[in-house]
């Protein structure tokens, strides 16, 4: 069982309701990433570019090791990825101003239009349901994934997605 502390209306904390609450999630994110998964097929790229391509897109001129830990992969996986993107034309690598040593990532044009054309599919999704789950919803939702982001990396998760 689940180790849930009770509130004011536990009934929604029991076991039942946390497992649909999980089975929701997957669905969600099965529909969630179907389309851009389309987008990128026709790219011959998967779901590890595209989030290479989202923080790039988010963050230019992030770091490869800034990269590194807000995906929290190995370099050899992010370096396959990176070197793809970099190679075809989506990515370009600049050197730090101050450090010759740092790989600053930005999208190209070519990077920036995929980023657009995946996120526009994923932003209408969300607005969609936010549209049919109402107003309130929002803060609740927001609420429920920061919960879900592990104690240690909230903080800073949080400032990365408020700066923008």
């Amino acid at each position: 069982m689940a180790d849930v502390k009770s509130g004011t209306n536990p009934l929604f904390l029991r076991e039942e309701e946390l497992r649909q609450c999980i089975e929701l999630l997957f669905f969600a994110y099965r529909d969630f990433t179907i389309g851009p998964d389309q987008v990128l097929k026709d790219y011959n790229f998967g779901r590890a570019h595209h989030r290479v391509i989202h923080f790039v897109g988010r963050n230019p001129g992030i770091t490869v090791s800034e990269l590194l830990e807000i995906l929290r992969i190995t370099k050899q996986s992010l370096s396959r990825v990176l070197n793809a993107l970099v190679e075809r034309g989506f990515v370009e690598q600049r050197s730090g101003v101050t450090d010759r040593r740092q790989r600053l990532l930005y999208l190209t044009e070519e990077g920036a239009t995929l980023e657009r054309k995946i996120s526009s599919i994923q932003q209408q999704q969300v607005a969609k349901a936010f549209r049919e789950a109402g107003g309130d919803a929002v803060s609740g939702y927001r609420q429920v994934l920061e919960g879900l982001i592990k104690d240690d990396g909230r903080e800073k998760a949080l400032k990365r997605v408020m700066k923008k």
